[in-house]
C-alpha cells in the first residue's frame, strides 16, 4: 500500500513536534508499598518531522505504548523515549504522562485508612545529544490565612490549596516522599476519610499553623534547596480563596 507520510512535502518546514495527545491508556508505575500499582493514564506523544516529510506515522506512537505499558517508571524513561524516536525515525521525542496515583492514609486520631489521590507526571524529552526528564506532583493542602487569624475576634478563613512540584533529579527517588514533603510545608494535610475526632484534630492544627501562599512555596523550595538529589525544582501553590473571587497564587523556581 502506498506509504502517504512518506511523500515529499514541498513547503520546506520541520515542525518541532507532531504526534497524539490526550490518550487515555492503562499502564503500571512502580509503588513503594506494593511494588506496582495500575494506572489509567493521560498521554501525550510526539516527535519532531523533518521538513522532507509530509507526515508522521501516528499509529507507531500507539505501538510503542502497547509495548511498554508495563514497564513506565522513573528508571526505564529514557529507554522508551529512544523506543518512540527508533519507531519513528526522529531526530527528537517527547512524552508527557500524567496519571493519577493513590497512597494509603491514615487518620490522625481515629485510625481510619483511606485511598488519598494524588495527580503524578512524567514529562521527557530526548534527542541525539541530550535528555530531559521531569517528575511532576500534585497535591492537595488545606491553608489557613494568617492574617484573617491576626485581625478577627475569632475563627480565620481557610480553603482547599493545590501545590505543583516539577523536579529534575540525579538519581531514583520515591514520589511518597516528595508528596509528604509538600504536605508538611502546609497547614494541613487533606484525607480521604476523616471522623469527628480527626476533624477536631486536623482543624485545630491548621489554624495553630497558618501560612500564606508564599510559605507554602518557600517551605517547599527550602526543603527541596536540602537535598543534593533534586538539581532543579520549580514550586507553584495556588489557594482556592473562601472568601475571595479569586485564587490566591506563588511560584518558585531554582535557577
Amino acid at each position: 500500500m502506498i506509504d502517504i507520510q512518506n511523500q515529499k512535502d514541498d513547503r520546506n518546514i520541520d515542525i518541532k513536534k507532531v504526534g497524539v495527545k490526550g490518550l487515555k491508556y492503562p499502564i503500571t508505575v512502580l509503588d513503594r508499598t506494593s511494588g506496582t500499582q495500575p494506572v489509567n493514564a493521560t498521554i501525550n506523544m510526539y516527535v519532531n518531522l523533518l521538513h522532507r516529510f509530509k507526515g508522521t506515522h501516528m499509529s507507531r506512537f500507539v505501538e510503542v505504548l502497547n509495548e511498554i505499558r508495563e514497564q513506565v517508571n522513573i528508571r526505564t524513561f529514557q529507554s522508551i523515549l529512544e523506543k518512540i524516536r527508533g519507531k519513528l525515525h526522529a531526530e527528537s521525542a517527547h512524552i508527557e504522562i500524567e496519571f493519577p496515583y493513590f497512597i494509603e492514609k491514615t487518620a490522625p486520631r481515629s485510625g481510619a485508612k483511606s485511598l488519598m489521590e494524588y495527580r503524578c507526571q512524567f514529562l521527557g524529552t530526548c534527542n541525539d545529544s541530550a535528555m530531559d526528564f521531569v517528575v511532576g506532583m500534585i497535591v492537595p493542602v488545606t491553608t489557613v490565612c494568617p492574617c484573617s487569624k491576626e485581625i478577627s475576634r475569632s475563627g480565620a478563613h481557610n480553603q482547599r490549596s493545590i501545590v505543583t512540584v516539577r523536579l529534575r533529579f540525579r538519581k531514583f527517588f520515591w514520589i511518597e516522599d516528595v508528596i509528604k514533603l509538600i504536605e508538611e510545608s502546609a497547614s494541613g494535610e487533606v484525607f480521604s476519610l476523616l471522623k469527628r475526632v480527626d476533624e477536631k484534630f486536623v482543624t485545630e492544627k491548621g489554624y495553630e499553623n497558618p501560612m500564606f501562599v508564599e510559605d507554602v512555596v518557600r517551605n517547599v523550595a527550602g526543603r527541596l534547596s536540602q537535598d543534593p538529589n533534586f538539581t532543579w525544582y520549580s514550586v507553584e501553590a495556588e489557594n482556592f480563596e473562601s472568601i475571595h473571587n479569586h485564587s490566591a497564587y506563588a511560584c518558585v523556581e531554582k535557577e
